[in-house]
């Protein structure tokens, strides 16, 4: 609560009055000093890839890979495979979870997962940067912390569109994506764990970017901070549903936070 005096016109306690501008501009301040802490102690950075990084499906509907794939299944007489929710799941990833639960480790599970990941480097092409993520990945790889990537995206996927915007080396060679081990995927805190142990990061000094509530998860799973980034008001609620103590809708503040401390 913020408290503005009126004056000391009489004797004891000042009148106290709050304002909307000053509750906003409280809450503001108590934002930003979340953002101090974890800023302060992250020595070691883990971002997820789409959503932070970028929205890999800006351009490349992430609906019609997943209708696509359940099309492939049904052109080899495997409709009965999915039942009719996860047929009518927009999310390709859920499509090849859904396959990889009745048919763990196989060939069928291996051709899928190789067409999406052929989906998602055409994504790449028409992929939108996240606004300031440029400018926030080179400020912290600059300042000397230690960047990872660590997705549930193809890591051949994320080479790419880091080549493209010049970002390779701020992470380089540390980008830890699926594999064909897909309960592996996030929330499993598998690419964390991985990302912690080929930078020999203890998890009290890293935190991880994500826009989902399976990246908080696995940040928790792991022991590392967590820093939600949600786009719109939706991610939001999910992310601070699962928990997230610190959602941001712009990595704007994060940047600003992160040069004030240069």
């Amino acid at each position: 609560m913020v408290r503005r005096a009126l004056g000391n016109d009489r004797d004891g306690v000042d009148t106290l009055l709050v304002t909307p501008d000053a509750t906003q501009t409280e809450w503001m301040a108590e934002e930003t000093e979340k953002l101090r802490e974890l800023i302060k102690r992250a020595r070691f950075v883990l971002f997820d890839f789409d959503g932070p990084i970028c929205r890999l499906f800006a351009g490349h509907s992430a609906e019609r890979i997943a209708s696509d794939q359940v099309r492939w299944l049904e052109e080899r007489g495997l409709r009965g495979l999915l039942t009719p929710e996860e047929r009518a799941q927009p999310d390709p990833h859920a499509v090849l979870r859904a396959v990889d639960r009745r048919h763990p480790g196989s060939d069928l599970v291996g051709e899928l997962e190789e067409r999406l990941t052929h989906q998602e480097l055409t994504a790449v092409a028409s992929a939108w940067p996240t606004q300031y993520a440029d400018p926030l990945i080179m400020t912290w790889h600059a300042m000397g912390s230690r960047l990872a990537v660590t997705t549930n995206n193809s890591p051949r996927a994320v080479s790419r569109y880091l080549e493209g915007r010049g970002l390779s080396h701020c992470f380089a060679p540390h980008i830890y994506g699926r594999t064909q081990d897909l309960h592996l995927l996030k929330p499993n805190p598998h690419c964390l764990n991985r990302a912690l142990n080929a930078m020999g990061a203890k998890p009290s000094a890293a935190l991880m970017i994500g826009d989902a509530p399976t990246d908080y998860q696995a940040a928790e799973e792991a022991g590392v901070a967590f820093l939600g980034y949600a786009r719109n008001e939706r991610k939001a609620k999910l992310l601070k549903d699962a928990g997230a103590a610190c959602v941001v809708s712009s990595l704007e503040p994060v940047l600003r936070v992160l040069r004030d401390k240069a």
